[in-house]
């Protein structure tokens, strides 16, 4: 089979993948992106908290945008999806994938940004408004609650975690547990010391008045809550790191990648990990500056590893 080769393999076309990529290429490297086409970011409608945008943008903008930057620097795109990957030989010899495509890839150095995605279930309206008056993320989109009616659509804690946090920012909070998944006991005591109205009954459809804008629930009794704003908070999140594991990367229990704090490289040496995969905040900024940190670390790795290649060559010819 041919193996396209590369010097550094970027699998995940996020936010983490893209700024990585525009940093290696401006190093002049040989770079792939292999990027699956969705993710998190493909989800939300409209990022807030992001330096310049103060009106919001789009993932799918962002990505746009970070892509045609990079193409412009020489990085290479495939759309594909890996689902294998192994090391070749002793460390140093590089690695070699394959997608769901068939296709084959080498490369000398890899960085995993493959992200997670949030578990939720399949509501009519609900995608339209990630962004735009739902929201995923308390750091990043806390603020557009204050002060409005909101309703937290969850399961059992993670839910109920989510509209205690979220109280302080308003005094109209509701927390609608679909599937009635168990809730610990303290929980639900701080939830009703703080005024937080609780339901246990299955979501049947996201309300909208017009495109992602966010009315409320219909549930399965046929009941309708009304709100203004939502958030999500279902847990058992699905982080994407099956080609860490593979490799034998380092692991937390929560199945996020470990990777040293000054360079992002994971415990198998010249692996990285950026963003969503890893262990952080997950906010976009935060995924933009750690595909950058891990590019620069890439880099010098790959100049280490050619200048010993070149002595090596030196050594043999005398």
């Amino acid at each position: 089979m041919h193996m396209e080769k590369v010097d550094i393999l970027i699998v995940g076309g996020g936010i983490a993948g893209l700024q990585a990529a525009i940093q290696l290429g401006r190093y002049e490297h040989k770079v792939l992106v292999v990027d699956a086409g969705y993710g998190r970011s493909t989800l939300c409608r409209s990022y807030h908290n992001i330096l310049g945008w103060p009106d919001g943008v789009s993932g799918d903008e962002l990505r746009q945008l970070g892509r045609l930057q990079a193409e412009r620097l020489g990085v290479a795109f495939v759309q594909d999806e890996i689902v294998q990957a192994v090391a070749k030989g002793r460390i140093g010899d590089g690695f070699e994938l394959w997608g769901k495509s068939g296709r084959g890839y080498e490369a000398r150095t890899l960085l995993l940004a493959t992200g997670l995605m949030d578990r939720m279930p399949e509501l009519p309206n609900l995608k339209e408004c990630l962004g735009l008056t739902v929201y995923v993320c308390p750091d990043c989109d806390g603020y557009e609650i204050k002060d409005r009616n909101t309703l937290v659509m969850g399961s059992g804690d993670a839910g109920a975690a989510m509209a205690i946090k979220l109280r302080h920012r308003t005094e109209q909070m509701t927390y609608v547990n679909h599937q009635n998944r168990a809730v610990k006991s303290e929980l639900l005591m701080e939830m009703k010391n703080k005024g937080i109205t609780y339901l246990t009954e299955d979501l049947d459809e996201v309300v909208v008045d017009s495109p992602g804008r966010f009315q409320g629930v219909v549930l399965k009794d046929g009941r309708r809550l009304e709100a203004e704003r939502g958030f999500i908070a279902f847990g058992g999140n699905e982080v994407k790191s099956d080609l860490a594991r593979q490799l034998g990367a380092e692991r937390m229990e929560n199945r996020h990648v470990m990777t040293d704090p000054r360079s992002k490289m994971t415990s198998v040496p010249f692996v990285w990990a950026a963003g969503d995969v890893g262990v952080h905040a997950e906010q976009v900024t935060i995924a933009m500056g750690e595909g950058s940190q891990a590019a620069i670390w890439i880099n010098k790795a790959l100049l280490r590893m050619n200048e010993e290649a070149n002595v090596h060559r030196v050594v043999i010819r005398s």
